[in-house]
Protein backbone atom coordinates (compact mmCIF):
# COMPACT_ATOMS: atom_id res chain seq x y z
CA UNK A 1 0.00 0.00 0.00
CA UNK A 2 1.32 3.74 -1.13
CA UNK A 3 1.72 6.30 1.50
CA UNK A 4 -1.22 7.67 2.02
CA UNK A 5 0.82 11.17 2.62
CA UNK A 6 2.16 10.83 -0.67
CA UNK A 7 -0.98 9.85 -2.50
CA UNK A 8 -3.31 12.95 -3.57
CA UNK A 9 -6.30 14.49 -1.74
CA UNK A 10 -8.85 14.65 -4.52
CA UNK A 11 -11.24 17.61 -3.93
CA UNK A 12 -14.31 17.37 -5.78
CA UNK A 13 -15.75 20.79 -7.00
CA UNK A 14 -13.99 23.80 -7.75
CA UNK A 15 -15.99 26.69 -6.40
CA UNK A 16 -14.83 28.68 -3.27
CA UNK A 17 -14.85 26.09 -0.60
CA UNK A 18 -13.28 23.37 -2.59
CA UNK A 19 -10.88 26.26 -4.11
CA UNK A 20 -9.56 27.46 -0.61
CA UNK A 21 -9.57 23.62 1.08
CA UNK A 22 -7.13 22.26 -2.30
CA UNK A 23 -5.12 25.75 -1.51
CA UNK A 24 -4.76 25.23 2.28
CA UNK A 25 -3.47 21.47 1.68
CA UNK A 26 -1.36 22.90 -0.76
CA UNK A 27 0.36 25.67 1.21
CA UNK A 28 0.53 22.43 4.05
CA UNK A 29 2.61 20.45 1.55
CA UNK A 30 -0.08 18.20 0.23
CA UNK A 31 -0.56 16.70 -3.24
CA UNK A 32 -4.15 17.54 -4.37
CA UNK A 33 -6.45 16.91 -7.67
CA UNK A 34 -9.15 18.96 -7.85
CA UNK A 35 -11.57 17.82 -10.28
CA UNK A 36 -14.65 20.31 -11.42
CA UNK A 37 -16.94 19.60 -14.14
CA UNK A 38 -17.85 22.86 -15.85
CA UNK A 39 -14.93 24.46 -17.73
CA UNK A 40 -14.34 27.33 -14.64
CA UNK A 41 -13.87 27.72 -11.35
CA UNK A 42 -15.18 29.60 -8.75
CA UNK A 43 -18.45 28.54 -8.78
CA UNK A 44 -21.19 30.99 -8.66
CA UNK A 45 -19.16 34.00 -8.70
CA UNK A 46 -18.38 35.58 -11.84
CA UNK A 47 -17.26 38.90 -12.76
CA UNK A 48 -17.04 40.35 -15.67
CA UNK A 49 -15.51 43.79 -17.52
CA UNK A 50 -17.76 45.50 -19.96
CA UNK A 51 -15.63 48.81 -21.17
CA UNK A 52 -15.99 50.94 -17.85
CA UNK A 53 -19.55 48.54 -16.62
CA UNK A 54 -18.08 45.58 -13.90
CA UNK A 55 -20.83 43.31 -13.77
CA UNK A 56 -21.55 40.62 -11.32
CA UNK A 57 -23.36 37.74 -12.29
CA UNK A 58 -23.14 36.03 -8.51
CA UNK A 59 -22.52 37.53 -5.29
CA UNK A 60 -21.86 41.53 -4.98
CA UNK A 61 -19.88 41.94 -1.63
CA UNK A 62 -18.17 39.82 0.91
CA UNK A 63 -18.08 41.07 4.61
CA UNK A 64 -14.69 41.10 5.76
CA UNK A 65 -13.96 39.36 9.18
CA UNK A 66 -10.76 39.68 10.98
CA UNK A 67 -9.94 35.93 9.61
CA UNK A 68 -10.81 36.64 6.50
CA UNK A 69 -8.61 39.90 6.37
CA UNK A 70 -5.17 38.14 6.93
CA UNK A 71 -6.36 35.42 4.41
CA UNK A 72 -6.82 38.17 1.87
CA UNK A 73 -3.26 39.42 2.70
CA UNK A 74 -1.72 36.10 2.70
CA UNK A 75 -3.27 36.06 -1.04
CA UNK A 76 -1.93 39.38 -1.96
CA UNK A 77 -5.32 41.34 -2.63
CA UNK A 78 -4.57 44.00 -0.31
CA UNK A 79 -3.93 46.55 -3.15
CA UNK A 80 -7.20 45.78 -5.43
CA UNK A 81 -9.54 45.41 -2.45
CA UNK A 82 -12.37 47.88 -2.40
CA UNK A 83 -14.16 48.72 1.04
CA UNK A 84 -17.80 50.23 0.34
CA UNK A 85 -17.99 53.77 -0.26
CA UNK A 86 -19.64 55.78 2.82
CA UNK A 87 -22.21 56.51 0.25
CA UNK A 88 -23.34 53.23 0.69
CA UNK A 89 -24.32 53.50 4.36
CA UNK A 90 -27.98 53.52 4.03
CA UNK A 91 -30.56 50.66 3.65
CA UNK A 92 -33.50 51.03 1.57
CA UNK A 93 -36.77 48.68 2.64
CA UNK A 94 -39.62 49.66 1.03
CA UNK A 95 -42.77 50.50 2.96
CA UNK A 96 -46.07 51.55 1.51
CA UNK A 97 -44.86 51.60 -2.21
CA UNK A 98 -42.21 53.96 -1.17
CA UNK A 99 -38.38 52.95 -0.15
CA UNK A 100 -37.51 54.04 3.64
CA UNK A 101 -34.11 53.93 4.71
CA UNK A 102 -33.60 51.32 7.71
CA UNK A 103 -32.54 52.60 11.30
CA UNK A 104 -28.81 51.63 11.57
CA UNK A 105 -28.80 52.64 15.13
CA UNK A 106 -30.80 52.85 18.28
CA UNK A 107 -31.33 56.65 17.64
CA UNK A 108 -31.71 56.00 14.35
CA UNK A 109 -34.97 53.65 15.25
CA UNK A 110 -36.32 56.34 17.58
CA UNK A 111 -36.58 58.61 14.22
CA UNK A 112 -37.57 56.16 11.51
CA UNK A 113 -40.56 56.00 9.49
CA UNK A 114 -40.18 52.39 8.58
CA UNK A 115 -41.76 51.18 11.31
CA UNK A 116 -44.75 52.53 13.83
CA UNK A 117 -44.24 53.59 17.33
CA UNK A 118 -45.99 50.64 18.67
CA UNK A 119 -43.19 48.18 17.17
CA UNK A 120 -40.52 50.37 18.24
CA UNK A 121 -42.29 49.88 21.77
CA UNK A 122 -42.52 46.15 20.99
CA UNK A 123 -38.61 46.32 20.54
CA UNK A 124 -37.47 47.96 23.45
CA UNK A 125 -38.77 45.23 25.21
CA UNK A 126 -37.10 41.92 23.59
CA UNK A 127 -34.35 42.88 26.41
CA UNK A 128 -36.41 41.40 29.02
CA UNK A 129 -36.79 37.77 27.47
CA UNK A 130 -35.12 35.41 29.66
CA UNK A 131 -32.83 32.61 28.18
CA UNK A 132 -35.12 29.55 27.15
CA UNK A 133 -34.25 25.89 25.94
CA UNK A 134 -36.79 25.32 22.83
CA UNK A 135 -37.39 21.29 22.04
CA UNK A 136 -38.49 21.83 18.94
CA UNK A 137 -37.34 24.06 15.85
CA UNK A 138 -39.18 27.52 14.43
CA UNK A 139 -39.23 29.58 11.42
CA UNK A 140 -37.39 32.27 11.22
CA UNK A 141 -40.87 34.47 11.44
CA UNK A 142 -42.32 32.75 14.30
CA UNK A 143 -38.91 32.75 15.96
CA UNK A 144 -38.82 37.18 15.06
CA UNK A 145 -42.38 37.42 15.99
CA UNK A 146 -41.75 35.92 19.52
CA UNK A 147 -39.34 38.10 20.07
CA UNK A 148 -39.65 41.58 17.98
CA UNK A 149 -43.11 41.17 16.79
CA UNK A 150 -45.30 40.74 13.96
CA UNK A 151 -44.27 44.77 12.05
CA UNK A 152 -40.67 43.46 12.62
CA UNK A 153 -41.04 40.24 10.64
CA UNK A 154 -42.35 41.76 8.09
CA UNK A 155 -40.55 44.79 7.40
CA UNK A 156 -37.42 43.83 8.56
CA UNK A 157 -36.61 40.03 8.55
CA UNK A 158 -38.61 38.69 5.67
CA UNK A 159 -36.97 41.11 2.69
CA UNK A 160 -33.68 40.51 4.88
CA UNK A 161 -34.45 36.71 4.02
CA UNK A 162 -35.43 37.48 0.39
CA UNK A 163 -32.65 39.45 0.40
CA UNK A 164 -29.75 36.98 1.38
CA UNK A 165 -31.51 33.70 0.97
CA UNK A 166 -34.20 34.56 -1.92
CA UNK A 167 -36.21 32.60 0.47
CA UNK A 168 -39.23 32.37 2.77
CA UNK A 169 -39.05 33.37 6.47
CA UNK A 170 -42.24 31.28 7.04
CA UNK A 171 -40.11 27.96 6.12
CA UNK A 172 -36.25 28.94 6.79
CA UNK A 173 -34.87 27.39 10.27
CA UNK A 174 -33.72 29.74 12.45
CA UNK A 175 -31.41 26.44 14.03
CA UNK A 176 -30.06 25.69 11.17
CA UNK A 177 -30.00 29.16 8.56
CA UNK A 178 -29.29 31.50 11.98
CA UNK A 179 -27.32 29.62 14.30
CA UNK A 180 -26.25 32.68 16.37
CA UNK A 181 -30.01 33.64 16.72
CA UNK A 182 -30.50 30.29 18.17
CA UNK A 183 -28.02 30.40 20.47
CA UNK A 184 -28.20 33.90 21.63
CA UNK A 185 -31.72 32.90 22.56
CA UNK A 186 -30.28 29.88 24.65
CA UNK A 187 -27.90 31.73 26.53
CA UNK A 188 -29.25 35.26 26.54
CA UNK A 189 -32.69 34.69 25.96
CA UNK A 190 -32.86 38.56 24.81
CA UNK A 191 -31.08 38.41 21.18
CA UNK A 192 -30.66 42.69 21.49
CA UNK A 193 -28.89 41.77 25.07
CA UNK A 194 -26.79 39.00 23.68
CA UNK A 195 -25.34 41.20 21.38
CA UNK A 196 -24.88 43.77 23.46
CA UNK A 197 -22.24 41.17 25.24
CA UNK A 198 -21.23 39.92 22.34
CA UNK A 199 -19.54 43.75 22.01
CA UNK A 200 -18.32 44.06 25.32
CA UNK A 201 -16.66 40.55 24.84
CA UNK A 202 -14.86 42.02 21.65
CA UNK A 203 -13.48 44.63 23.38
CA UNK A 204 -12.61 43.17 26.28
CA UNK A 205 -10.30 40.93 23.53
CA UNK A 206 -9.33 43.91 21.52
CA UNK A 207 -11.41 43.44 18.20
CA UNK A 208 -13.38 45.53 16.09
CA UNK A 209 -17.26 45.58 17.32
CA UNK A 210 -19.13 46.98 14.88
CA UNK A 211 -20.28 45.30 11.50
CA UNK A 212 -17.24 43.79 9.27
CA UNK A 213 -16.71 45.66 6.72
CA UNK A 214 -18.20 44.97 2.79
CA UNK A 215 -15.61 44.46 0.57
CA UNK A 216 -15.29 43.90 -2.91
CA UNK A 217 -11.60 44.11 -5.39
CA UNK A 218 -11.20 46.50 -8.27
CA UNK A 219 -12.46 43.45 -10.82
CA UNK A 220 -14.73 42.43 -8.68
CA UNK A 221 -15.15 39.24 -6.35
CA UNK A 222 -13.72 36.76 -9.05
CA UNK A 223 -10.54 38.31 -8.27
CA UNK A 224 -10.68 35.99 -4.72
CA UNK A 225 -11.30 32.34 -7.08
CA UNK A 226 -8.59 33.83 -9.30
CA UNK A 227 -6.19 34.07 -7.23
CA UNK A 228 -6.47 30.90 -5.53
CA UNK A 229 -6.71 29.04 -8.88
CA UNK A 230 -2.98 31.35 -9.79
CA UNK A 231 -1.65 29.52 -7.07
CA UNK A 232 -2.56 25.70 -7.20
CA UNK A 233 0.06 23.21 -9.30
CA UNK A 234 -0.83 23.77 -13.21
CA UNK A 235 -1.35 20.04 -13.07
CA UNK A 236 -3.35 19.32 -10.18
CA UNK A 237 -6.34 20.60 -11.25
CA UNK A 238 -8.79 19.09 -14.28
CA UNK A 239 -11.98 21.31 -15.83
CA UNK A 240 -14.80 19.75 -17.23
CA UNK A 241 -13.92 16.86 -15.71
CA UNK A 242 -17.35 15.11 -13.98
CA UNK A 243 -16.56 12.71 -10.74
CA UNK A 244 -18.90 9.27 -11.34
CA UNK A 245 -18.05 7.22 -8.95
CA UNK A 246 -16.03 6.78 -5.41
CA UNK A 247 -14.61 3.41 -5.00
CA UNK A 248 -13.77 3.32 -0.69
CA UNK A 249 -10.54 2.09 0.90
CA UNK A 250 -10.61 -2.07 1.48
CA UNK A 251 -8.03 -4.54 1.88
CA UNK A 252 -5.59 -1.95 2.14
CA UNK A 253 -5.80 -0.12 -1.30
CA UNK A 254 -6.64 3.77 -1.43
CA UNK A 255 -10.05 5.62 -2.49
CA UNK A 256 -10.40 5.05 -5.89
CA UNK A 257 -11.93 8.72 -8.04
CA UNK A 258 -13.37 7.70 -11.47
CA UNK A 259 -13.96 10.83 -13.87
CA UNK A 260 -15.20 11.45 -17.28
CA UNK A 261 -14.02 14.72 -19.54
CA UNK A 262 -14.58 14.51 -23.04
CA UNK A 263 -16.27 10.47 -23.03
CA UNK A 264 -13.26 9.26 -21.82
CA UNK A 265 -13.10 7.65 -18.21
CA UNK A 266 -9.93 8.10 -15.78
CA UNK A 267 -9.16 7.10 -12.64
CA UNK A 268 -6.88 7.97 -9.78
CA UNK A 269 -5.93 6.90 -6.32
CA UNK A 270 -6.19 9.10 -3.99
CA UNK A 271 -5.67 9.29 0.15
CA UNK A 272 -8.96 11.14 1.03
CA UNK A 273 -11.90 12.55 -0.86
CA UNK A 274 -13.37 16.51 -0.42
CA UNK A 275 -16.69 17.15 -1.78
CA UNK A 276 -17.43 20.62 -2.08
CA UNK A 277 -20.70 20.39 -4.58
CA UNK A 278 -24.24 21.47 -4.65
CA UNK A 279 -26.73 19.29 -3.36
CA UNK A 280 -27.90 17.76 -6.74
CA UNK A 281 -24.26 16.71 -7.36
CA UNK A 282 -23.59 15.30 -4.33
CA UNK A 283 -27.15 13.04 -4.96
CA UNK A 284 -25.89 11.99 -8.28
CA UNK A 285 -22.53 10.71 -6.82
CA UNK A 286 -22.09 6.93 -6.74
CA UNK A 287 -20.20 5.85 -3.55
CA UNK A 288 -18.94 1.84 -3.01
CA UNK A 289 -18.69 -0.95 -6.31
CA UNK A 290 -22.82 -1.57 -6.07
CA UNK A 291 -23.48 1.99 -7.64
CA UNK A 292 -24.82 3.32 -4.49
CA UNK A 293 -25.91 6.69 -4.01
CA UNK A 294 -25.65 7.39 0.02
CA UNK A 295 -26.40 11.19 -0.35
CA UNK A 296 -29.76 10.26 -2.48
CA UNK A 297 -32.29 12.15 -0.76
CA UNK A 298 -30.47 15.67 -1.13
CA UNK A 299 -31.96 16.19 -4.48
CA UNK A 300 -34.75 16.92 -2.02
CA UNK A 301 -33.23 20.36 -0.85
CA UNK A 302 -34.92 23.37 -2.44
CA UNK A 303 -33.19 25.36 -4.81
CA UNK A 304 -35.06 28.25 -6.02
CA UNK A 305 -34.19 30.40 -9.49
CA UNK A 306 -32.72 33.70 -9.37
CA UNK A 307 -32.43 36.13 -11.98
CA UNK A 308 -29.67 38.81 -11.65
CA UNK A 309 -30.27 41.71 -14.11
CA UNK A 310 -27.44 44.12 -14.13
CA UNK A 311 -28.64 47.15 -15.58
CA UNK A 312 -26.83 50.54 -16.09
CA UNK A 313 -28.02 54.09 -16.49
CA UNK A 314 -27.06 57.78 -17.32
CA UNK A 315 -27.31 59.10 -13.83
CA UNK A 316 -29.84 61.97 -14.79
CA UNK A 317 -32.74 59.25 -15.36
CA UNK A 318 -32.78 58.31 -11.83
CA UNK A 319 -34.37 60.74 -9.67
CA UNK A 320 -33.41 58.73 -6.28
CA UNK A 321 -30.35 59.79 -5.00
CA UNK A 322 -29.54 56.08 -4.62
CA UNK A 323 -27.43 56.93 -1.12
CA UNK A 324 -27.08 53.34 -0.27
CA UNK A 325 -26.14 49.68 -0.53
CA UNK A 326 -29.64 48.48 -2.11
CA UNK A 327 -33.05 48.36 -1.48
CA UNK A 328 -34.81 45.41 -0.13
CA UNK A 329 -38.59 44.75 -1.20
CA UNK A 330 -40.44 42.77 1.53
CA UNK A 331 -42.98 40.10 0.42
CA UNK A 332 -45.80 42.04 2.21
CA UNK A 333 -45.94 44.72 -0.46
CA UNK A 334 -46.40 42.02 -2.91
CA UNK A 335 -43.94 43.64 -5.50
CA UNK A 336 -42.14 41.74 -8.00
CA UNK A 337 -38.70 42.23 -6.84
CA UNK A 338 -36.76 40.72 -4.40
CA UNK A 339 -34.30 43.72 -4.06
CA UNK A 340 -32.01 46.22 -6.01
CA UNK A 341 -28.08 46.78 -5.42
CA UNK A 342 -26.90 50.19 -6.04
CA UNK A 343 -23.71 48.62 -7.31
CA UNK A 344 -21.92 51.94 -8.76
CA UNK A 345 -22.58 53.48 -4.95
CA UNK A 346 -21.48 50.55 -3.46
CA UNK A 347 -18.00 50.33 -4.74
CA UNK A 348 -16.11 52.69 -7.35
CA UNK A 349 -15.52 51.41 -10.88
CA UNK A 350 -18.68 49.87 -11.60
CA UNK A 351 -20.17 52.39 -14.26
CA UNK A 352 -18.86 55.05 -16.46
CA UNK A 353 -18.97 58.85 -15.55
CA UNK A 354 -22.06 59.93 -15.23
CA UNK A 355 -23.52 56.71 -14.81
CA UNK A 356 -25.35 54.50 -12.57
CA UNK A 357 -25.23 50.58 -12.34
CA UNK A 358 -28.00 48.88 -10.49
CA UNK A 359 -28.62 45.08 -10.24
CA UNK A 360 -32.19 43.54 -9.95
CA UNK A 361 -32.89 40.34 -8.81
CA UNK A 362 -36.58 38.61 -9.07
CA UNK A 363 -37.35 34.73 -8.45
CA UNK A 364 -36.59 32.84 -5.05
CA UNK A 365 -38.78 30.37 -2.98
CA UNK A 366 -41.71 33.21 -3.35
CA UNK A 367 -42.31 33.84 -6.96
CA UNK A 368 -39.91 31.25 -8.98
CA UNK A 369 -41.97 31.98 -12.26
CA UNK A 370 -40.69 35.55 -12.11
CA UNK A 371 -36.92 34.49 -12.85
CA UNK A 372 -37.91 32.17 -15.99
CA UNK A 373 -39.80 35.03 -17.92
CA UNK A 374 -38.32 35.74 -21.25
CA UNK A 375 -35.90 38.88 -21.00
CA UNK A 376 -38.11 41.56 -23.10
CA UNK A 377 -40.83 40.77 -20.83
CA UNK A 378 -38.75 40.87 -17.01
CA UNK A 379 -37.25 43.60 -18.71
CA UNK A 380 -40.94 45.48 -18.96
CA UNK A 381 -41.85 44.33 -15.61
CA UNK A 382 -38.47 45.57 -13.98
CA UNK A 383 -38.96 48.88 -15.50
CA UNK A 384 -42.35 49.40 -14.18
CA UNK A 385 -41.48 48.67 -10.52
CA UNK A 386 -38.45 50.56 -10.67
CA UNK A 387 -40.11 53.51 -12.25
CA UNK A 388 -42.43 53.36 -8.92
CA UNK A 389 -40.28 52.71 -6.33
CA UNK A 390 -36.65 54.78 -7.81
CA UNK A 391 -38.11 57.37 -10.39
CA UNK A 392 -36.04 55.63 -13.00
CA UNK A 393 -36.89 57.14 -16.64
CA UNK A 394 -36.08 55.43 -19.95
CA UNK A 395 -34.45 52.37 -21.67
CA UNK A 396 -31.62 51.22 -19.41
CA UNK A 397 -28.46 52.30 -21.61
CA UNK A 398 -26.59 48.83 -20.84
CA UNK A 399 -28.27 45.40 -20.05
CA UNK A 400 -26.55 41.95 -18.88
CA UNK A 401 -28.98 39.27 -17.10
CA UNK A 402 -27.76 35.94 -15.26
CA UNK A 403 -30.04 33.52 -14.87
CA UNK A 404 -29.59 30.82 -11.84
CA UNK A 405 -31.59 27.75 -12.24
CA UNK A 406 -30.64 26.33 -8.80
CA UNK A 407 -29.30 29.38 -6.89
CA UNK A 408 -29.46 29.03 -3.20
CA UNK A 409 -30.09 25.99 -1.04
CA UNK A 410 -32.77 26.75 1.47
CA UNK A 411 -32.29 26.05 5.16
CA UNK A 412 -36.14 25.25 5.60
CA UNK A 413 -37.57 23.29 9.02
CA UNK A 414 -36.51 19.81 8.94
CA UNK A 415 -32.96 20.68 7.24
CA UNK A 416 -31.50 18.52 9.81
CA UNK A 417 -32.62 15.13 8.06
CA UNK A 418 -30.02 16.65 5.21
CA UNK A 419 -27.39 17.02 7.66
CA UNK A 420 -27.87 13.69 9.22
CA UNK A 421 -27.30 11.51 5.73
CA UNK A 422 -24.39 13.32 5.16
CA UNK A 423 -22.82 12.71 8.73
CA UNK A 424 -23.54 9.03 8.21
CA UNK A 425 -22.01 8.95 4.92
CA UNK A 426 -18.87 10.20 6.08
CA UNK A 427 -18.78 8.04 9.43
CA UNK A 428 -19.06 4.64 7.09
CA UNK A 429 -16.07 6.19 4.76
CA UNK A 430 -13.78 7.50 6.86
CA UNK A 431 -11.68 9.78 4.60
CA UNK A 432 -14.39 11.10 3.22
CA UNK A 433 -15.28 15.17 4.03
CA UNK A 434 -17.95 16.69 2.93
CA UNK A 435 -18.73 21.05 2.81
CA UNK A 436 -19.77 23.56 1.50
CA UNK A 437 -23.06 25.78 0.88
CA UNK A 438 -24.99 22.61 1.37
CA UNK A 439 -23.42 22.31 4.76
CA UNK A 440 -21.45 25.04 6.40
CA UNK A 441 -23.76 28.55 5.53
CA UNK A 442 -24.77 29.90 2.15
CA UNK A 443 -22.64 32.98 2.05
CA UNK A 444 -18.91 33.38 0.60
CA UNK A 445 -17.22 33.73 4.48
CA UNK A 446 -19.02 30.84 5.46
CA UNK A 447 -17.52 28.78 2.36
CA UNK A 448 -13.90 29.84 2.72
CA UNK A 449 -14.45 28.98 6.28
CA UNK A 450 -15.54 25.79 5.13
CA UNK A 451 -13.04 25.26 3.08
CA UNK A 452 -10.49 25.69 5.84
CA UNK A 453 -11.98 23.07 8.07
CA UNK A 454 -12.24 20.73 5.49
CA UNK A 455 -8.66 21.14 4.72
CA UNK A 456 -7.76 20.64 8.81
CA UNK A 457 -9.46 17.05 8.80
CA UNK A 458 -8.24 15.94 6.01
CA UNK A 459 -4.81 17.14 7.73
CA UNK A 460 -5.69 15.45 11.28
Amino acid sequence: MSNPAQLPVAVIGGGITGLTAAYRLVQQGRIVRLFEASSLLGGAIRSERDGDWLIEAGPNSLQQTPALASFLTELGLDSVKLIARPEAKNRYIVRGGKPQAAPTSPPGLITSKLFSTGAKLRLMGEIFIRPRTRTADLSLAAFGEFHFGRELVDYGLSPFVSGVYAGDAEKLSTRHSFPSLWETEQTHGSIIRGQIAAAKAKRARGEPTGAPPIISFTEGLEALPRSLAARLPADSVSLNARVTLLTPPTSGQPWQVQWMRDNQTGTESCAAVILALPAAALAKLAIGSDDIRPLASLADIEYPPVSSLFLGYRREQITHPLDGFGMLVPPIERRSLLGVLFNSTLFTGRAPENHVALTVMTGGTRTPDLARLSDADLLSLVARELDSLLGVRGDPVFVRRTVWPRAIPQYNLGYERFLDVIATAEAAHPGLHVGGHVRDGISMTNCISSGFALAQKTLA
